[in-house]
């Protein structure tokens, strides 16, 4: 088969799509990507790319990627956001048939984290190639820009609503990374089929193990430690663990340990030190390689959201990767990721933004037999194994594109 994909991140940029990408070559298909210049997150264009031009490069064995030119999103901010996601659109629906004129494709498939603008050129291509149109959705418009403030201007909301109602029917098939995204895809969509499509991860068997710098591997060596790993920011709710911490002093061998960096950190120090927390540790930001060696010392995984309606309809990614790992994991969660892990049975879980409860089970598995907490980390690896893991994720959703392609 041969696939489009189109995306405004890829590789050097850190994205599911890209692990995608490679397990479809890997099973025999013939891939391309359309994308722009590297910039997410810092954003600057990559060093070692033009910001002008059409830069063209391989990935994997034989993947073309073709680059267009876009707006770096700088410093962020409505402005800066707004160009960036447009102008991607704008040279990739003038440039990419021109680029892509002497290539036939059975499927454009289209990676939408945000911006939902990226279907744009891809809805040109489908014009031109006679191909069937595939978007995978992963956040919801114009919802996200309601929940984020990014949009307040109720005119502007409602053109969007009528772009994304008018993108979702100019696709033949839309893929919703969450069960809850279903239904107001759906009462955009039309008559678009629309099939529930979670994110995956790919777990690499017998991945070595590195050496953690010394005050990470002795804190995780001496104490029963919950890990929380992934951005400390807002929608984390990383408020709803420092409430935790309050309620869990008494107990001397148990840590909550932050992993990662990001704008709440330097809070989350603040109350620490304020509120003299010592069973709470932020070890900083690690390189991803030595993230299943964390995970591995950990006793349980720690999993928060804020209690924006937006958000219970997401399962965060790293939800995967700690089912992958075969952990327990404690949940502060509503919505999608509260239903995954009470179905799943790989942990106990309760309100988002309640640091009361999220102390109280903490409590209870710290109190548990290692059997028990074992168990847990079972059924949701097991649970990962046949709803998430990678490969046989990808290979399903090929399955998909060849019966709507015959």
């Amino acid at each position: 088969m041969k696939v489009l994909v189109v995306s405004q991140y890829f590789m050097p940029e850190t994205f599911i799509i890209n692990e995608l990408v490679e397990e479809m070559e890997k099973l025999g298909h013939e891939v391309a990507v359309l994308t722009g210049k590297p910039n997410y997150p810092d954003g600057a264009i990559f060093k070692g790319y033009q910001v002008s031009g059409v830069q063209t490069e391989k990935f994997g064995k034989d993947i073309d990627i073709y680059r267009v030119p876009l707006r770096p999103r700088g410093r962020g901010g409505a402005k800066n956001l707004a160009l960036n996601y447009l102008s991607f659109a704008f040279f990739a629906s003038v440039l990419g048939p021109w680029i892509l004129r002497k290539r036939k494709f059975d499927v454009i498939f289209v990676f939408a984290p945000s911006p939902i603008t990226a279907t744009i050129p891809a809805i040109v291509l489908k014009f031109f190639k006679r191909s069937t149109l595939a978007l995978w959705v992963l956040d919801l418009w114009p919802e996200s820009l309601v929940v984020t403030k990014f949009v307040k201007n109720r005119i502007i909301l409602k053109a969007v609503e009528v772009m994304v109602r008018i993108i979702y029917r100019c696709c033949d098939l839309i893929l919703a990374q969450s069960e809850r995204f279903i239904a107001p895809i759906k009462s955009l969509a039309g008559g678009t089929e629309v099939l529930y499509y979670p994110n995956s991860f790919k777990r690499v068997a017998n991945r070595e193990m590195l050496a953690l710098p010394d005050e990470a591997e002795k804190v995780l060596r001496e104490n029963f430690c919950v890990v929380f790993a992934g951005n400390i920011g807002k929608a984390q709710s990383v408020e709803t663990i420092v409430d935790a911490a309050k309620y869990l002093k008494d107990i001397k061998d148990l840590k909550l340990v932050l992993v990662g960096s990001g704008s709440m950190l330097s809070w989350v120090q603040d109350m620490k030190k304020e509120h003299r927390l010592d069973n709470l540790e932020c070890l900083g930001r690690f390189d991803i390689s030595y993230i299943p060696t964390i995970y591995a010392k950990s006793k349980v995984l720690m999993l928060t959201l804020n209690s924006d309606e937006i958000l219970q309809y997401t399962l965060p990614w790293k939800t995967q990767s700690y089912m992958a790992a075969g952990k327990p994991i404690v949940g502060a969660i509503d919505g999608e990721g509260a239903r995954i892990i009470l179905e799943s049975q790989c942990g106990l879980v309760g309100p988002a933004e309640n640091g009361k409860t999220l102390a109280e089970n903490i409590r209870q598995m710290h109190a548990m037999a290692p059997e028990k907490l074992q168990a847990m980390g079972t059924s949701g690896f097991n649970y990962f194994e046949k709803n998430f893991e990678m490969v046989a994720q990808v290979k399903r959703l090929l399955g998909i594109f060849s019966e709507r392609t015959k």
